[in-house]
């Protein structure tokens, strides 16, 4: 998937190229009430783009524009640098920025806390009266390899363009600030959106020989950024949901419910997948017994997180002791899918695969996101695990209480 199709970003004929193949691949193996179920996704398009430090020297900055970024006149904007550490420190010389372009150097810590500076940077530098706004790529390692991600705007404030630099970059023009050099930059960027298209969620089953109408969920996200070939985030987690189930039709397992895989489309820029599935499945959802995502990469698995009932809990909780053997049995509270967790508001219980993640921000959103990033060792003790516990809760004599 990821060497043929490439990266799979949303719009893109990768895309659904890859989604044909996913179908026809799940019909070969067995599966049952294969299908892609449309949904309408917004399309942006980067084009070309490129950052050059014109002063005190000239030097051609790896950068990637921001998703969902505007795009800049043909000539481009060439502007002196304004470099910040944050939003604070922004409001504090907000008489310093109109007219510059302003970089938001912020260190990685944790990524929902750093991340809120790819998310609203540019609305923030846009009310100071920025002209562009650039950050310091929201990762806590780099070799030149910019992050991009999505971004947003705000009604009633001027939309400017948002690109990421390298951390190598941003941490140079940083000392370069610091010693009192004025930096010139020229941005140019092509970056627009297009009308809203059609897409897909992939849609595959293993019907339950009892109770078929209740509905334990496997899944991943299909799409990725458009760079790279989306190996981690989130084609590996995506082969390992599938994996898990199509470990039960090799071995000849009937579980009492319906296991679904669910390869949803959009995650990355706009969870359209997600959102229109619960529309659609609404009705349904009273019936979804477990909806279970892996999107932090195939690395080492070490356990699940959790959101449902205390009870359900416990149940999660002693299935997880089957997979100690592999040390990955450990249940936390809390999900981090972002794709399941749009299904909470229906009552579903919810949770993802945690793995050891110490680098997978090193390749999130980076044309570095490529297969050999990938162990099969571990990806296989993923698959192992997500096997485990989506055949373990869909055979249960009781369903796992809400």
């Amino acid at each position: 998937m990821c060497d043929t199709f490439g990266p799979r970003f949303t719009g893109s004929k990768n895309l659904e190229d890859a989604i044909d193949w996913c179908l026809a691949e799940m019909k070969k193996d067995g599966f049952k009430n294969v299908r892609g179920e449309a949904v309408r996704v917004p399309r942006w398009v980067r084009g070309k783009e490129s950052a050059e430090m014109t002063a005190p020297r000239h030097r051609k900055l790896p950068m990637l524009g921001l998703g969902g970024s505007i795009g800049t006149p043909k000539e481009g904007i060439t502007a002196e640098v304004l470099v910040v550490s944050g939003f604070d420190d922004l409001k504090k010389r907000a008489a310093e920025a109109k007219g510059k372009i302003v970089l938001f150097n912020v260190p990685f810590t944790e990524y929902r806390e750093t991340v809120i500076v790819r998310t609203q940077g540019a609305i923030q530098a846009a009310r100071a009266g920025a002209v562009a706004s650039l950050i310091r790529s929201v990762g806590p390692f780099s070799m030149q390899t910019p992050h991009t991600g999505g971004m947003s705007y705000a009604n009633g404030v001027k939309k400017i363009p948002h690109a990421a630099l390298s951390l190598e970059d941003a941490n140079m023009l940083t000392r370069m600030a610091a010693r009192g050099e004025k930096i010139t930059v020229r941005l140019k960027m092509e970056a627009h959106m297009l009308p809203d298209g059609i897409s897909r969620n992939v849609i595959a089953e293993i019907p339950g020989w009892e109770k078929p109408e209740e509905i334990v969920i496997v899944s991943g996200h299909i799409d990725s950024w458009d760079i790279g070939q989306g190996a981690m985030d989130d084609g590996g987690g995506c082969l390992a949901a599938w994996e898990a189930a199509r470990l039960m039709l090799k071995l000849g397992l009937k579980p009492r419910r319906t296991v679904r895989i669910v390869l949803w489309t959009n995650e990355e820029n706009g969870i359209q997948g997600a959102l229109q599935y619960a529309q659609r499945h609404e009705a349904a959802l009273a019936k979804h017994t477990l909806a279970i995502e892996s999107d932090s990469g195939v690395f080492k698995p070490t356990g699940f997180g959790f959101l449902g009932s205390g009870r359900g809990m416990e149940i999660i909780q002693g299935v997880g002791k089957l997979l100690n053997p592999i040390n990955a049995g450990r249940i936390d509270k809390g999900c981090r899918g972002a794709d399941v967790l749009k299904l909470v508001r229906g009552g579903v219980p919810v949770m993802h695969l945690e793995v050891d993640r110490e680098k997978y921000f090193w390749y999130h959103h980076t044309d570095a996101d490529t297969m050999d990033k990938l162990d099969v060792g571990e990806f296989n003790q993923c698959v192992a695990a997500m096997a485990v516990m989506a055949y373990v809760i869909a055979d249960l004599p009781e369903t796992l209480p809400r």
